[in-house]
């Protein structure tokens, strides 16, 4: 009755709208939640028995290494960045953040291609040294090769989160710690980690997220996983109940690790104890320790970014021929289109839902922003799963009433945009929040007593001061939907090909140059993005 009385005294355009988008993002999961309970067939009591054990204990590997060493390196970047200045800080500044620009299912046939027995390693080995190697030493088709191509490409989102945190810190901890003799890895250790345990466990969550997402890197390596089994399952077996099934059994090992999440996170809390703050400003070194910062740096630029980009650059060299060709101008609009409108609707959605839930008081306006992170923590073959199921039964229904000759939804372009919306609608919403929460409420509240309502106050005023946040997050979205490989595999409509698909499917036919051309248009299209984030980032 409370939640009924608080809709009725805060009824608007932007509570329907609000309501409206919530129950789209609600309605893929609960139908996997729903027919998860039906009576099991025989494929699932086989899939249950003798494969269900291989697929946790390879995700949860997969999970536990990469979480561990991505918080690692990105945690110890994003120190050595904001406490030190060296050469090339403010390049490595944005450009750590680079190797978000290759999809890790990219990374994984480069790297392959560079250390197998063809590759330009042995290749060298063999015909400048006459040195014949042993190949398991150069084979990385395995699980330390995918934990290796996650750690080293996903890495960013933990360098960013707790960079972006450590910058706002004060000064005072480090420095008394240094006028206590204590060494910089004594201060990383003790001062750093702690203070910072919840930023590197925020961009750990999403390494993790992104690591149960993944098909290209586990399909290309032949590792088994819930993502692997649910396509081999669904497409292989043409057993979507089982399919469904193993999506409800992977939304509860994520249910676990972000319960987990929450409890790593705990209930400390930092704060200043005085208005006086100085914020932590780099230290300039000199000597070796500014080559040692440096080549850290650098060593990790390079194998994240800097090797992988060079050799597609040299593959694509080869292939440069269907760059011009009708078929890959197809692919390139197809992908940089459903990329431009998924990402305007995702943008549109998450202004609504938070300019409501910032203005408004009660249960919906605290349950609407947890609804929206729903879709990112869920794989994309699962949010497939949901969708077919639901846009089917719709279908289904609109046939049967008459409405249309035939299944349109089903077989349109409609279910993939739907799934880039719900899978990335997060992204969209965390970026325009982080707006409104700087602007606060006072110039709204001030436009809305000068006579404007809602709508007219948002376009006079909120919105010309979250512009930038509105557009970092459209960016945010549109690289994601740029590489996004589950989701499109399963709901392109027929005969859809994106760049992303385009790449995957050269790559597993074995035809690494050909795969390199869609490829390097990703990772160049993403690498400009990615810069112009920076840029508002970093001055808006």
């Amino acid at each position: 009755m409370e939640l009924l009385r608080n809709i009725k005294n805060n009824i608007n355009s932007w509570t329907i709208l609000s309501i409206i988008f919530v129950c789209l993002i609600l309605l893929p999961n609960l139908s996997i939640i729903i027919q998860f309970f039906n009576e099991p067939n025989e494929n699932w009591f086989h899939i249950k028995e003798y494969m269900l054990n291989t697929y946790i204990t390879n995700s949860l590997i997969l999970v536990l290494f990469v979480g561990l060493f991505a918080a690692l390196i990105g945690s110890s970047l994003a120190w050595i960045i904001s406490a030190y200045d060296f050469p090339l800080r403010g390049f490595f500044q944005w450009g750590l953040i680079l190797p978000l620009a290759i999809p890790p299912y990219i990374g994984a046939y480069t790297y392959h291609g560079i250390l197998n027995y063809t590759g330009i390693i042995q290749t060298t080995l063999r015909n400048q040294l006459d040195i014949t190697v042993n190949q398991q030493y150069f084979n990385i088709m395995n699980m330390p090769g995918a934990i290796f191509i996650f750690v080293i490409f996903l890495f960013p989102y933990v360098f960013t989160i707790t960079k972006a945190f450590l910058a706002r810190q004060s000064t005072s901890l480090i420095e008394n710690a240094r006028l206590l003799g204590s060494s910089a890895w004594r201060i990383y250790f003790k001062i750093v980690l702690p203070i910072a345990r919840a930023s590197i466990v925020a961009g750990v969550s999403l390494v993790v997220l992104e690591v149960l997402n993944d098909y290209g890197v586990v399909k290309y390596y032949g590792i088994q996983t819930f993502t692997t089994a649910i396509f081999q399952t669904w497409f292989g077996l043409g057993d979507l109940e089982s399919a469904i099934k193993l999506s409800g059994t992977l939304m509860l090992v994520i249910l676990g690790i972000l319960l987990l999440e929450r409890i790593l996170r705990g209930r400390k809390r930092f704060s200043f104890t005085t208005t006086k703050v100085k914020l932590l400003q780099p230290v300039k070194l000199k000597g070796r320790n500014k080559w040692l910062a440096f080549s850290y740096c650098m060593f990790i630029f390079a194998f994240a970014f800097i090797i992988p980009f060079i050799q597609l650059i040299f593959w694509a060299f080869l292939t440069y021929e269907q760059l011009f060709s009708s078929e890959m101008l197809n692919v390139i609009s197809n992908t940089v289109s459903v990329a431009l409108v998924a990402a305007t609707i995702v943008t549109i959605m998450a202004v609504v839902i938070s300019n409501f839930s910032r203005l408004h008081r009660g249960l919906l306006a605290k349950l609407f922003p947890k609804v929206t992170i729903l879709g990112y923590s869920i794989p994309g073959a699962v949010i497939a799963v949901g969708i077919v199921t639901l846009v089917i039964a719709i279908d289904q229904t609109i046939y049967q009433w008459g409405w249309v000759s035939s299944y349109v939804l089903s077989t349109s372009i409609f279910m993939l945009i739907f799934a880039y919306i719900i899978r990335y609608l997060a992204v969209g919403y965390n970026s325009v929040d982080s707006g409104f929460e700087r602007i606060g409420t006072n110039f709204t509240e001030a436009s809305r007593m000068l006579g404007n309502n809602i709508t007219q106050s948002f376009f006079k005023v909120d919105f010309k001061l979250i512009r930038g946040a509105i557009f970092s997050g459209f960016i945010l979205v549109f690289i994601d939907i740029l590489k996004e490989l589950p989701l499109t595999l399963i709901l392109r409509p027929f005969n859809f090909e994106t760049l992303a698909t385009n790449a995957f499917t050269y790559a597993t036919n074995e035809m690494i140059h050909e795969a390199a051309v869609p490829s390097v248009l990703i990772i160049l299209i993403s690498a400009v993005s990615i810069y112009f984030f920076h840029y508002f980032l970093e001055r808006k």
